[in-house]
């Protein structure tokens, strides 16, 4: 599926670019077990890649979806997960502990289904949302929250990154698939 493949990348560069993680092994597994679909998004190698010049993104339409060509993609990815990363790291120190250890609690609990996390995300996300003098649309804020709490619950618990990582992107996918591909 193309747009979680979007997905993906996003929150993989976001957590690459970010500051202050403590999964970096854990991170590059991901990428070493197929999880993060454009093995070569890593920041680390994309210094090579050019934007073009001409204002235009080549790409296609593929299933009624905008499909950009792999370079562009990646290179565009990166420039907006960079600055999202930005963003995260404003309202890293905003997002109070209790709320990241209460979600690694869901997350250990083998008793609830994906479905049942993804609603508690979404929970927190919405909740921190609320919370936080946001000068910002909604759902860049809610993209970004989503994104941090993935970060904090990672750097909280590093063995769940992978879980993590899913669930996010689904919770991603789910609620703001319309807005990255605006923002793409």
């Amino acid at each position: 599926n193309g747009s979680v493949q979007m997905e993906s990348a996003l929150l993989y560069t976001f957590l690459e670019v970010s500051s202050d993680f403590k999964f970096r092994e854990q991170l590059y597994s991901l990428q070493s077990q197929g999880i993060v679909p454009f093995p070569e998004i890593s920041v680390r190698g994309c210094d090579d890649v050019e934007l073009q010049t001409d204002g235009n993104r080549s790409g296609h339409l593929q299933n009624g979806e905008l499909v950009l060509d792999p370079e562009v993609n990646e290179e565009v990815i990166r420039i907006i997960a960079a600055q999202l990363a930005e963003i995260g790291d404003q309202f890293d120190k905003e997002i109070k502990a209790r709320v990241v250890n209460d979600l690694v609690q869901h997350f250990l609990n083998e008793n609830l289904s994906r479905e049942e996390i993804t609603r508690c995300m979404s929970e927190a996300v919405e909740g921190l949302a609320r919370a936080i003098p946001l000068d910002m649309e909604k759902e860049k804020a809610m993209l970004v929250l989503a994104m941090v709490l993935t970060k904090k619950i990672a750097n909280t618990m590093p063995s769940l990154l992978q879980h993590v990582f899913s669930t996010t992107v689904n919770y991603i996918s789910q609620q703001l698939h319309n807005y990255i591909v605006r923002m793409v």
